[in-house]
């Protein structure tokens, strides 16, 4: 087509079933049922309903060469967003400093793993990480990278591994480099 200026322009045609995307209503429709499907918490969720509460925590520090530094702290989770994920509010020591953390643990359908962010007043990095459930989602062992502002690294593998061992009882343990890092406690208050 020539405009009255004599340039040319390209005319897009569009099929009156379409909407700009190509799909089809029912392609959409189709779509946004696998949004919503992926979007409602499920079975996964339900698993980390043991975790709900408030907690006294005996937190355990492993180091090379001694016996464990052993503290204590409280930590008090609820569901958000609609009971999509559990936030955590964790108060303790660390190397004998008070510390403030805080965590975000859930369940992505799309994925089929369980996933978590932890952030605290110590570090500028965030620790995330992904993994799945065994023996009826009583044990959840996650995985990911994690950083070491003391040596530098950036890369370091870690495992993070809770286990349900009573309705007023869990423990939390955190290997980097495949060795025992934290072994936490969490009875109910």
């Amino acid at each position: 087509m020539k405009n009255d200026n004599g340039s040319s322009t390209a005319v897009l045609e569009r099929n009156e079933n379409q909407r700009g995307s190509g799909k089809s209503n029912a392609d959409e429709q189709e779509m946004m049922r696998k949004m919503e499907a992926a979007g409602t918490p499920g079975p996964g969720h339900k698993a980390l309903e043991a975790f709900v509460g408030e907690w006294k925590a005996e937190v355990k520090c492993f180091h090379e060469g001694g016996a464990p530094q052993v503290s204590q702290g409280t930590e008090k989770s609820r569901w958000i967003l609609n009971g999509r994920f559990l936030e955590g509010e964790f108060h303790g020591e660390m190397m004998g400093k008070s510390f403030t953390g805080r965590s975000l643990l859930g369940y992505d359908n799309t994925k089929q793993k369980f996933t978590s962010v932890w952030v605290s007043d110590m570090q500028t990095s965030t620790i995330t990480s992904e993994g799945k459930g065994e023996s009826g989602n009583k044990v959840i062992t996650l995985e990911g990278k994690g950083v070491c502002a003391a040596t530098g690294r950036t890369d370091i593998p870690m495992k993070e591994v809770f286990r349900v061992l009573g309705p007023d009882k869990y423990t939390f343990e955190m290997f980097n480099d495949n060795k025992k890092a934290m072994e936490i406690t969490y009875t109910r208050k």
